[in-house]
């Protein structure tokens, strides 16, 4: 074992006199002997620095060196670095008339790998064109697989593609006439609220529709979309639209991106008007008081009965006859009255209101009740094809409760009465009898219920 590291020691000893010999010893000397004559002629020395344009010409080599170094990467300055160019658009090189081409991408990621100059450089050099080239295939059922094409512009960096590949079918174009375009409102809630659209015309209706059998099958409807958006619908009148939008839907109101409308754009007029109407207000009461108190009285904003102003179209506005707002009235009763600050929503299709929010005042007093009979009970839900009769003498008594001075004003002419007959057939029934009401200073209580004969009409 001695003599193994006597050897090894050997060896190392041999290589340390060959390096000092060969090395070592010849650097010395030569580093010695410079030190020594700068020593002994310091003003030689001296003169050739202070010389007018050496150091400019010792400036320019060392820069030129240096330069050539780096740029042919025998000296590195950083190691290499990656950067992605996000959402670069895809060119896609095909026949437009003949084909149509499904399965595309619109924008790839291009990862760009490389010194950080030369990175900077291919970003700021070139359009970074992607390219899907698909003019040498043909149509056909197949997907196919085929690779994107990258500009490169600068030549000492590496790119990758995501995706380098995209599966894509092509299908043969063909077209059909499409003759009932209809159209579509956009943006409606950024139109006056106090506007609306009275009418459209379109200068055309029929449209030719290109794209795959396929595509074509799943065409449901054609419209031309019209913004509302546009700053000039200030007031109501006639307005010219030009290049209004076309665009095929399926069934499902998605849009089918694979077809083509000719033309893509039409012309157009759209007339604003502005309609309104006025309505009361109605107040509706949930929960339940403490026993013995009723509502006596109910005001809103001051008054007994309050009216607003209601904008939109004319066949929304004139369906509908009041506004509702409700107010929780539970175990109220003792305190004489309330307050209540209600906002006022608009209803369905309505598009401004002229108020928003009211103050009702409910006040409260003691209940009484009296009973009146009424014979005059009507029918509502019958089925298709069915007639019904009332059994018998018809006289339901009814409970009626509230204050004094609001039951003296009812009597029996006031109620009004019905029997709720869904889900009854042919046959005869006993069954419940409700009161319509909207005025919740009073209540009914029906304990009687009556015979209802139902029979084929």
């Amino acid at each position: 074992m001695s003599k193994i590291l006597k050897a090894i020691l050997n060896f190392f000893r041999a290589i340390y006199r060959v390096i000092d010999k060969i090395i070592v010893t010849p650097i010395s000397r030569f580093v010695y002997y410079i030190s020594d004559r700068l020593k002994n002629n310091p003003s030689s020395i001296e003169r050739f620095l202070n010389r007018p344009n050496i150091l400019l010409y010792l400036s320019l080599i060392f820069a030129v060196g240096i330069f050539f170094l780096v740029d042919s990467q025998v000296i590195t300055l950083v190691e290499k670095e990656a950067e992605i160019l996000s959402n670069q658009p895809v060119n896609v090189l095909y026949n437009k008339e003949a084909y149509v081409i499904e399965g595309l991408v619109d924008q790839v990621d291009i990862i760009l790998t490389g010194r950080k100059s030369s990175i900077y450089l291919a970003k700021q050099l070139g359009d970074h064109d992607v390219v899907l080239d698909l003019t040498d295939y043909e149509a056909s059922d197949t997907p196919i697989r085929v690779p994107l094409s990258y500009n490169q512009t600068v030549d000492n960096i590496s790119y990758k593609l995501d995706p380098s590949y995209v599966t894509v079918t092509i299908k043969k174009k063909e077209s059909q006439v499409w003759t009932n375009v209809s159209y579509e409102l956009l943006n409606a809630n950024k139109l006056d609220e106090k506007l609306s659209v009275d009418a459209v015309e379109l200068d055309k209706t029929e449209v030719v529709i290109k794209g795959s059998r396929e595509s074509l099958d799943k065409v449901a409807t054609v419209k031309a979309l019209i913004d509302l958006s546009n700053k000039r619908y200030t007031d109501a009148g006639s307005y010219d639209i030009s290049d209004i939008r076309l665009v095929a839907y399926d069934s499902n109101g998605a849009i089918l991106p694979n077809i083509e409308v000719v033309p893509t754009t039409i012309t157009g007029s759209i007339t604003l008007g502005t309609y309104s109407t006025v309505v009361p207000i109605k107040v509706l009461a949930t929960g339940d008081l403490i026993t013995g108190k009723s509502i006596s009285s109910i005001t809103i904003n001051g008054k007994s009965s309050y009216s607003l102003t209601i904008y939109g179209e004319k066949s929304i506005i004139d369906e509908i006859k009041s506004i509702p707002v409700t107010i929780d009235v539970t175990n109220q009763g003792n305190n004489g009255a309330k307050t209540y600050n209600v906002t006022i929503a608009k209803p369905n299709g309505v598009r401004h209101i002229s108020e928003e929010n009211a103050k009702v005042v409910v006040s409260f007093g003691d209940e009484k009740q009296k009973t009146l009979d009424i014979t005059n009970i009507g029918y509502r839900n019958l089925g298709s094809g069915l007639k019904a009769n009332l059994v018998g003498t018809i006289q339901v008594p009814v409970q009626v409760k509230g204050v004094q001075s609001v039951i003296d004003a009812i009597n029996a002419d006031n109620i009004s009465a019905y029997t709720d007959l869904s889900g009854y057939g042919a046959g005869e029934y006993d069954v419940d009898v409700v009161i319509e009401s909207d005025d919740p200073r009073v209540s009914y209580v029906v304990t009687t219920k009556v015979r209802i004969s139902i029979s084929q009409g």
